[in-house]
């Protein structure tokens, strides 16, 4: 959930939240691209067993499953926002809080490292990886886009070592202040040696394919590094439609914005040794996968150099985290592009508070195997953070 487009707004005496994959104004509780052959399903079901089998059963809610070597909490949450005391001071909670008139909500004000934990051991989650929600760290100073990026990252690392194995860090980068962004990436990694990186899906109205940030992201898969992506809102989209959220809308559009972005300028490609993690089940880029990977057809001579095994090939490398998106109608088209190899779990907390039970018990009743519920739950992700593995 994003600190900038968050809307408290109430009606008839009910909050609620902007939540992206879950509707804002709710209460919160084609063609193969590498051929000319239609597309199959990526799941081994079909599309009409796959709709069936993501069916939410009427009978007993199936059981957590067990065999993760965990009697407790056994969960990795890789969506997980923190809030540094330092964050809003040096922001500003108008910039921050711009849709809720600078009124930084409770859920927000409330929130510690202690408090975590207790909602973490609450809901079975033994590690959540951190990072800082949208807006992130840049407000157009480059001064004060390097100092948020250190104090935040700093702040992390220093909850990660005060809580043995509870807390992992995916550092804040200035971008689109490419010189500063990678000084913190050399800091960020040798010294506070964090876990990955997290990034917006755009910056300034420029999306993370384009060229000058593409040092970043050499550097970034020389590190073999793990890059998770938060959506946020482009300043090109800011109040477009009357009384509804930002969040709501350009949330799902610009998580397909910086995909298609950073399919087409070659960067997946390129950087094959990145492992990418988008929000909300991938938001609307399943949904549009087809569409998305129509320009590769139209003109290969232009893009398979940049693409060559195809769009396709791409966005089934990608991971998803399900943070207010586990429903069939969520999960349907992910699971037709991807794998649950290639799902994670997800909290959205603190913004998403009100939901992680809903995120949790939807993720059991989607018909999933106790091998799948285990390799979403905790084995992707050791997949990605092998030093969990005895957290």
């Amino acid at each position: 959930m994003t600190m900038s487009n968050t809307e408290p707004a109430t009606g008839a005496g009910v909050s609620f939240s902007s939540c992206l994959c879950c509707d804002p104004l709710s209460p919160p509780t084609a063609i193969h691209a590498d051929s000319a052959e239609p597309e199959q399903p990526a799941s081994r079901f079909s599309a009409t067993r796959l709709a069936t089998r993501l069916k939410p059963s009427a009978g007993p809610r199936a059981k957590r499953p067990r065999g993760t070597g965990n009697k407790g909490p056994h969960r990795i949450d890789v969506h997980h926002h923190i809030i540094p005391p330092s964050y809003i001071s040096l922001v500003g909670a108008d910039r921050i809080f711009r849709q809720s008139g600078g009124r930084v909500p409770p859920a927000i004000a409330a929130w510690s490292p202690q408090t975590a934990v207790e909602i973490m051991d609450e809901c079975g989650i033994a590690t959540a990886i951190t990072s800082v929600s949208a807006p992130g760290t840049w407000f157009g100073d480059v001064a004060l886009g390097r100092q948020v990026s250190r104090e935040c990252n700093e702040y992390a690392a220093k909850i990660a070592l005060e809580h043995p194995g509870r807390f992992g860090t995916f550092a804040a980068l200035p971008l689109p202040d490419i010189e500063g962004s990678l000084r913190e990436i050399a800091y960020a990694y040798d010294v506070l040696k964090v876990d990955g990186v997290a990034l917006m899906t755009s910056y300034d109205n420029r999306w993370p394919g384009e060229k000058e940030f593409a040092p970043v992201f050499d550097e970034l898969n020389r590190r073999k590094a793990v890059v998770f992506f938060h959506p946020t809102t482009p300043g090109c989209c800011l109040d477009l439609i009357t009384n509804v959220p930002d969040s709501a809308i350009e949330f799902l559009f610009d998580t397909v914005r910086a995909v298609t972005s950073l399919l087409y300028s070659g960067t997946f490609s390129r950087c094959a040794d990145t492992r990418f993690i988008f929000c909300h089940n991938g938001s609307a880029v399943p949904l549009l996968k087809d569409r998305i990977s129509s320009r590769w057809n139209m003109d290969r001579a232009l893009f398979e150099p940049l693409i060559p095994n195809g769009p396709l090939h791409e966005l089934k490398k990608l991971y998803f985290e399900c943070a207010g998106s586990t429903f069939p109608e969520c999960f349907l088209p992910l699971l037709q592009m991807v794998s649950a190899k290639n799902i994670l779990v997800g909290t959205d907390y603190p913004w998403g508070r009100l939901s992680i039970q809903q995120t949790l018990k939807g993720l059991l009743e989607q018909g999933f195997s106790p091998a799948e519920l285990r390799a979403i739950e905790r084995e992707n992700a050791l997949g990605l953070f092998p030093r969990f593995s005895a957290s």
